[in-house]
């Protein structure tokens, strides 16, 4: 008959809970696979399933019992590693949609609200469709199985260990959230530039005619503006997300490299 011991029980456990834990932090925060459409039961599956195939190949894993306090902070620590990689991805699609906020609020759609699929909030129209869009082109470059291999190797370049991880990763992480600025603004610039010059033109339009009417001609002529600017910019969409990517995923790099 087959035996085992209290002792050998709890370390298969923390063979299997400890990488499980990492991975669904990262599930919970990654991009696509953070989306309420997908269910939690469907997310808690792929986490054990990936577990399932990698856990034999980890590195060893620390002596200690998970029920322990050095336990617990292994697995506080799995918490934090797995949600610092998925919010460094997740940035780039918050700065997509902080531009597309940007042009929206200055094309007159900040009225227009839907609830969006990662955030369980509400947002304008202009920025659920960049991030459809921005999803969609992440899909198409595997990024989220770039993702997932990336936090599979993290398990090798930060194993599981009762070491304290280094705070520099999280302030490699703080330090890259100004892309949510930078590279929202950049994406909103075209439009913001293409709508100020005609909200010159109708401030002067009403300076030297006011019977003309500017209030009433002034919300379609923006609008049209915009979306015409959108149609121009949309060809370019895709190399300009493309690029936001990589430097996601070079971000994530520089964050596991320094939380090791």
């Amino acid at each position: 008959m087959i035996t085992f011991t209290y002792a050998q029980l709890l370390a298969w456990l923390a063979a299997f809970i400890w990488p499980a834990t990492r991975l669904l932090a990262l599930l919970a925060t990654a991009p696509f696979f953070n989306n309420t459409s997908i269910s939690t039961t469907v997310k808690i599956g792929i986490a054990l399933l990936i577990t399932l195939i990698i856990a034999p190949g980890l590195p060893a894993l620390p002596a200690v019992s998970i029920a322990s306090p050095t336990g617990l902070f292994i697995l506080a620590q799995q918490i934090v590693i797995g949600a610092a990689i998925g919010l460094t991805m997740q940035i780039v699609f918050a700065a997509i949609e902080a531009g597309a906020d940007m042009a929206g609020m200055q094309m007159g759609l900040s009225f227009a609200q839907l609830l969006t699929g990662s955030t369980d909030g509400s947002t304008d129209v202009l920025s659920r469709l960049m991030n459809m869009v921005a999803l969609l082109a992440f899909l198409s470059i595997d990024g989220h199985l770039q993702i997932l291999g990336v936090l599979i190797d993290s398990f090798y370049r930060i194993p599981i260990s009762d070491t304290p991880m280094a705070a520099a990763g999280l302030r490699t992480l703080v330090v890259w959230g100004e892309t949510i600025f930078s590279a929202g603004l950049l994406l909103a610039l075209p439009i913001i530039i293409a709508l100020l010059i005609v909200n010159l033109s109708l401030g002067v339009l009403n300076r030297a005619a006011p019977q003309i009417g500017v209030f009433q001609v002034g919300f379609p002529l923006t609008l049209s503006t915009g979306f015409l600017m959108l149609q121009w910019m949309t060809p370019n969409l895709m190399p300009f997300f493309a690029r936001l990517f990589g430097a996601g995923m070079d971000a994530v790099a520089r964050v596991i490299s320094a939380l090791g």
